[in-house]
């Protein structure tokens, strides 16, 4: 196994920065990476075995079965947040504490299924959801309570596309690194 600093196995894909500029093509593709992310997530999940999937990612990380389940846990909250934007004016939208939520017993041992069956589901509405946005629509905003930061929908699509990507390159590189 090559040698990687902590922060290349963090951040694989790096960390998401918005685009000075944000137009509706760049959103149609973030719209189809996040349709993607249930299917190429299931491919890359589902050989594995149970220790391959007990297996960390990382040096203190979360095994591959948290990193699904987290997933899950955080794509429901962006379809949730997506809805506050939408219905509420720049809503404060309430955290959740993912670290605490990935040691919780159904993320440290519950069947991978559970959370792919449950992400497929949020992403099929969620991305007839955002399919359905107006210009104007992806211009709405919430506020992240950590550090009162005001996010924009069409952001919230970028970030959410990375968050898939990110984590599907923590369990491609530890797939690559093992030769599974």
């Amino acid at each position: 196994m090559e040698d990687k600093s902590l922060e290349e196995l963090k951040y694989p894909i790096g960390h998401f920065v918005r685009p000075a500029k944000i137009n509706p093509q760049l959103v149609r593709d973030w719209i189809a990476q996040i349709e993607a992310l249930p299917v190429n997530l299931a491919d890359l999940v589902t050989p594995l075995s149970k220790i391959q999937l007990d297996t960390p990612y990382r040096p203190e990380g979360w095994t591959v079965r948290q990193v699904v389940h987290h997933l899950a846990d955080s794509h429901h909250h962006s379809y949730i947040r997506f809805k506050w934007g939408l219905t509420e004016d720049n809503p404060v939208i309430k955290p959740y504490l993912e670290k605490e939520w990935a040691q919780l017993f159904d993320a440290v041992s519950g069947p991978i299924d559970l959370s792919l069956s449950h992400l497929e589901a949020v992403h099929a509405k969620l991305v007839y959801l955002l399919n359905g946005l107006s210009p104007e629509d992806l211009k709405r905003t919430f506020i992240h309570p950590d550090g009162n930061t005001e996010t924009t929908l069409e952001e919230n699509i970028g970030r959410y596309a990375w968050h898939g990507n990110h984590h599907l390159s923590h369990i491609q590189a530890l797939i690559d690194r093992n030769n599974w």
